[in-house]
């Protein structure tokens, strides 16, 4: 199925452009790195936020009503039930993301943030908890329920498995300043000698994503090009020992043309070249597209994090020509979390987010209904 009309002319529509600071320092990527080996395992994540740190709540006002208190945006969810979410996301609604470092800056806060409310909602009585979210919105509240110890309700709408395809084949890779990123990745070497060897998650999603999602596009059609330069073909991948997150490490071979091969091997020797840089090195652009999906996948993978404590809870519903969140070529998220449902929607990511509102609310209802059937006194 092709990609919905509707949200390439939308974003057409829009001047925004993301990442105009560029990658953001080689050092913060670093520290993040070592921070999502952290994050990504909730085991690891008990100790980080002390048991009553202080949420500054007043208990006495109703959650029904509207309002900002203390640093915490409240509103209902359409009559259903109370919504809670952390006032930046407010504020942040018409603004974007300066570096791609913000991108798993943010995700990393929201996580910590997230289990800070979640305990004090439990404190104050409130139950049953669960997450839910639209887009950019899903995506998070699914990294906050991989991080919660206790079953939970968990409702992603419009949001998929990775952030990597999101910039590089779906249609915000349009609004992604790839002239800044080109030029700091060739100026500072560091990207390429430093940042790359600590990328851990060399799964197929990156590499597979390029080729695989742009089959059975009308290629004719302008309105329909969302493909730009956007890397050599793949070739055949050789699984290596080890991996990350429950994913495997691979290296693999992709050929420009015939006589030239370039080897992207796991881990620390993924950027080793088989030939001479000058004889087979990729443009500038391939290889920004491709340190952008492995930088992505490393921190935003979900394969990179704890598997929610019980998967039968989630309901993911998604837009079939999502062109906003391809799901062509990347681990689906069944496939990460077993057990989970998805439920697919007609139409795109624009249309769902405009007429579907009523199947986001159903989704909620059903899956607290089965979480309050499965866990009656869990609170």
């Amino acid at each position: 199925m092709g990609v919905s009309r509707l949200d390439v002319f939308y974003r057409r529509l829009l001047l925004t452009k993301l990442f105009i600071g560029g990658w953001g320092k080689p050092e913060d990527l670093k520290r993040i790195f070592e921070f999502r080996k952290i994050i990504g395992d909730r085991e690891r994540c008990k100790t980080l936020v002390p048991e009553d740190y202080p949420v500054y709540l007043n208990k006495t006002e109703e959650l029904t009503d509207c309002y900002i208190h203390e640093g915490y945006f409240i509103s209902p969810l359409e009559h259903l039930v109370p919504g809670i979410l952390p006032s930046e996301a407010v504020k942040a609604r018409r603004s974007s993301l300066k570096n791609v470092s913000d991108l798993f800056v943010m995700g990393g806060a929201l996580i910590l943030e997230s289990t800070v409310l979640l305990r004090w909602l439990e404190r104050e009585g409130y139950w049953p908890l669960g997450m839910t979210g639209i887009s950019m919105g899903g995506y998070m509240a699914s990294l906050a329920v991989t991080n919660w110890p206790k079953p939970i309700p968990l409702v992603p709408c419009l949001s998929w498995s990775t952030a990597s395809s999101v910039f590089t084949t779906g249609v915000l890779s349009k609004a992604v300043n790839w002239t800044k990123l080109e030029k700091q990745y060739a100026v500072n070497s560091l990207y390429e000698q430093e940042i790359i060897k600590l990328l851990e998650y060399c799964g197929d999603d990156s590499f597979k994503m390029g080729s695989e999602s742009l089959k059975g596009k009308d290629s004719s059609d302008p309105l329909l090009d969302l493909s730009g330069d956007l890397g050599v073909p793949v070739g055949q991948h050789f699984r290596a020992e080890g991996g990350s997150g429950g994913a495997d490490r691979h290296c693999f071979m992709s050929s420009a043309n015939s006589s030239q091969t370039h080897c992207l091997s796991s881990a620390a020797d993924r950027k080793k070249k088989t030939f001479s840089t000058q004889c087979c090195r990729p443009s500038l652009h391939t290889e920004s597209i491709n340190f952008m999906k492995g930088v992505m996948d490393e921190c935003t993978h979900m394969a990179n994090f704890s598997v929610p404590v019980d998967t039968s809870l989630i309901i993911v519903v998604q837009a079939k020509e999502d062109a906003y969140i391809p799901r062509a070529g990347v681990l689906s998220l069944p496939e990460i979390w077993p057990e989970c449902e998805v439920r697919f929607l007609r139409g795109g990511h624009i249309s769902a987010y405009l007429f579907k509102q009523k199947v986001f609310r159903q989704a909620i209802y059903d899956a607290f209904n089965r979480f309050c059937l499965k866990y009656p006194t869990l609170h």
